[in-house]
């Protein structure tokens, strides 16, 4: 856990009010490199908002609830991910989830049909997500879940599909795409919109499951949606710094917000993703500006909170 890289004091004060919608702590079923109520503290201390709890396999409200208990002035969001663990495309679960008050609903990722048929390697020296092993547990033990589809087979949004978009909708929740493919996720971005979400995002779209091009990538923030760029996928190796940069600068930081993915054993302090994501993005010669919306404005938006007085008057 030595040797990162360790954040510069301007980029620290960048990303001041910033939310990380998207980390993996403790508790968890795997290890994790910090828990919930401490990672809070540690967000109090260098002035960022909050975090959305993110777990590929367990609802993560409830643990929000106790973690804002803890520590009120920071801002911890619960959120579903709709693995074969919570039943898939399950519209019970994502009602007890709105109720509960989770903020964010991802669609399948480890369990989606794109991710169980991805044949795309790793590039050499990159690091596998922690998840893979578990899977391949689960599979070794015979508890390999069907994937989940959320298309039928001529390409058509399930009505299941469209019934937990209509709850989404209803709860006033952030949908992310998960590991959908690209294909799945325009036609499921067209549905939620119809079905009025108010807010969405496209799962690290250069994940090595999904490489969508930078044409696909503007049609879909044409549509309306946020691209996620997570600092993980460029910092473990699944794609180079140059194409998550050039995949930025190409749709605009109007249509970007970033987030950390952090949480690994291996990887740094999670406290420090945004801030030394920002000292990436100067050094690649984006602005203050530029770099506060992607960092702060855009994640206070998807986390549904109230945008601050530097916020600019035409989000995306």
């Amino acid at each position: 856990m030595t040797g990162h890289p360790r954040p510069s004091a301007h980029a620290r004060e960048l990303v001041r009010g910033a939310y990380d919608v998207h980390i993996h702590v403790a508790p968890d079923v795997m290890r994790r490199r910090i828990d919930d109520v401490t990672l809070a503290e540690r967000f109090a201390a260098v002035g960022m908002a909050g975090f959305v709890l993110k777990s590929h396999y367990a609802p993560t409200a409830e643990r929000a609830e106790v973690v804002r208990r803890a520590h009120p002035g920071v801002d911890a969001l619960g959120a579903i991910t709709l693995n074969a663990s919570v039943g898939g495309l399950n519209p019970i679960a994502v009602e007890i989830a709105g109720r509960g008050g989770a903020r964010f609903v991802w669609l399948p990722t480890v369990d989606s049909a794109n991710q169980r048929s991805c044949l795309a390697e790793e590039p050499e020296g990159a690091k596998p997500p922690m998840w893979a092993q578990l899977q391949a547990d689960l599979a070794a033990a015979g508890m390999a879940a069907d994937p989940v589809d959320v298309l039928d087979p001529d390409g058509e949004v399930l009505e299941r599909t469209r019934q937990v978009l209509r709850l989404v909708a209803k709860h006033d929740m952030t949908l992310a795409t998960g590991h959908l493919h690209q294909d799945e996720s325009a036609a499921v971005i067209d549905a939620a919109l119809d079905e009025g979400v108010r807010r969405i995002v496209v799962t690290h779209p250069e994940f090595t499951s999904q490489r969508i091009g930078v044409q696909r990538q503007r049609a879909l923030a044409a549509k309306g949606a946020v691209l996620e760029r997570c600092y993980t996928t460029p910092y473990t190796g699944k794609v180079s710094w140059d194409v998550w940069l050039g995949n930025i600068r190409e749709v605009g930081p109007r249509h970007s917000v970033i987030s950390s993915d952090l949480g690994q054993p291996f990887n740094p302090p999670v406290e420090d993703g945004l801030a030394l994501a920002a000292d990436r993005l100067l050094a690649a010669g984006f602005t203050d500006d530029e770099v506060r919306l992607m960092t702060v404005h855009n994640s206070r938006r998807l986390a549904g909170a109230d945008p601050l007085p530097d916020a600019p008057a035409d989000p995306p």
